[in-house]
């Protein structure tokens, strides 16, 4: 009897959205409805009056309208879709080259005996890289890692943590993202870029704990192969079987697309920082640096065509799962029940001890988080209300920033219905559940390192610069 029972098994990506969005739905049956007024402040940024917040009448979202939700969510994602459509296209042409597989194979052979150096030198890398970039911008990067990876005679989750892990730090940490923390300063009228020297410590804290847990995990599946939550499926997988050297010498067509390659994310990481690009112009560059690769590997524009949709038809699912998370924020806002969850979040803050209001509010924008995924949205919702409460309870501003900061960012890494990490797991064929097996762990270690940090800050009193 027992030998015939069913093994559970985790249900596709996509499907846990729909639940998600199905709870989010039955929320707005349950929790009251309430919205804060919206003001203008100095600085020209609409945010929340803390002081006018109304209750509403109920505004429950029928079961029916979930449909509809969802394809206004794909829309308003479409910018990002395409982004990581297009980058998969231009991915999938650096791999028809076999110029990448050429150089992880040299790189391979120097680092065999050094994974302890090369793991920390690659999450530095993507945690400096996403100090002014969303992770987002990566996804089409994780099949890559998971080759790099395999060389290494690692596991594929070991891939995509150099690019989530690294890009969590950097992106929770350095305070240079315009739509996160600098935003969240100028709400709450901090000087921009201030506080940088205390990040820097921050980011280097996350940093050393963050590798010691990755190389930690890559020592004991180097022991025991099977002690990974993907053994059985990496198994499966082809870069497992691939043979890097199979792919020839380095010749000037493949010189050429590693040229391309590089110079696409130098103009990449220019074009955002300095620039202003959007996601617009970053789908622009891939679609342009797929073409231009098709041509150096001497294809016709009916073959280069037809790669390109290759190409895009890999990331598909991944874009996907993109488009389905705002349909959770979709729902929630329809049922105004967003505010009412932030509303709550204030008033339980506002009665903590002072000596943990710091981790407090670190603590509950991990909940508000869970709502509110868009780091901008979130800054908008909750600084008006954290900053006031901060000045009442004896807290600086900039502290109140930073539990803002960690708590946006970090969480990101574990939420089933984040951009970032699943649209990076789901392009590199790692389901959510064994992705958690190796994380939540790692997750419990960042939150109690932010709450110290954050008592830290509390304690020499964090100032504006």
């Amino acid at each position: 009897m027992e030998g015939n029972r069913k093994k559970f098994k985790m249900p596709h990506a996509l499907v846990i959205m729909v639940i998600i969005i199905f709870i989010a739905t039955v929320m707005t049956w349950i929790v009251p409805a309430g919205k804060y007024v919206r003001v203008e402040n100095a600085q020209g940024v609409k945010v929340v009056d803390p002081n006018q917040f109304q209750w509403l009448e109920r505004s429950a979202v029928g079961i029916q309208m979930i449909p509809y939700y969802i394809i206004q969510s794909l829309k308003s994602k479409s910018n990002l879709m395409y982004v990581t459509m297009f980058a998969g296209a231009a991915f999938h042409m650096i791999a028809l080259s076999g110029a990448l597989q050429v150089a992880v194979g040299a790189a391979s052979g120097k680092f065999r005996n050094k994974v302890h150096l090369f793991i920390p030198v690659m999450t530095t890398l993507f945690a400096v890289i996403c100090s002014t970039q969303a992770v987002n911008h990566f996804i089409a990067f994780a099949p890559i890692m998971v080759v790099i990876a395999m060389a290494f005679g690692l596991d594929s989750i070991t891939g995509v943590a150099i690019i989530l892990l690294g890009g969590a730090i950097g992106f929770s940490t350095a305070g240079l993202n315009i739509n996160t923390a600098v935003l969240a300063q100028k709400i709450c009228e901090v000087p921009l870029y201030s506080g940088l020297g205390f990040r820097a410590v921050c980011f280097v804290v996350f940093l050393v704990v963050t590798n010691l847990y990755l190389v930690r995990y890559v020592k004991t599946i180097t022991k025991n192969p099977a002690a990974s939550p993907m053994y059985e499926l990496d198994l499966q997988r082809e870069e497992k079987e691939a043979d890097l050297s199979a792919f020839g010498r380095m010749d000037w067509r493949k010189t050429g697309v590693l040229i391309s390659l590089v110079g696409s994310l130098v103009l990449l990481m220019y074009g955002n920082i300095k620039l202003g690009w959007d996601l617009e112009e970053d789908a622009a560059l891939f679609l342009v640096l797929a073409v231009v690769i098709g041509f150096l590997l001497a294809m016709n524009p009916s073959k280069i065509a037809s790669e390109i949709v290759n190409g895009c038809k890999s990331m598909l699912g991944a874009a996907l799962l993109i488009g389905l998370a705002g349909a959770i924020a979709g729902v929630m806002s329809a049922g105004n029940i967003t505010d009412t969850i932030v509303y709550g979040a204030g008033q339980l803050l506002s009665h903590m001890p002072r000596f943990l209001l710091g981790p407090a509010m670190f603590i509950a924008n991990i909940l508000v988080n869970m709502v509110i995924v868009s780091g901008s949205g979130q800054a908008t919702a909750v600084m008006p209300i954290m900053a006031p409460l901060a000045d009442l309870l004896g807290l600086t501003r900039q502290t109140a920033v930073l539990a803002f900061t960690f708590g946006d960012g970090f969480c990101n890494y574990v939420l089933p219905h984040s951009s970032a990490l699943m649209g990076i797991i789901g392009a590199a064929n790692v389901p959510y559940d064994r992705w958690m097996r190796f994380m939540w762990k790692l997750f419990l270690i960042w939150v109690v390192t932010g709450c110290a940090l954050l008592s830290v800050a509390q304690m020499i009193h964090l100032g504006p610069m």
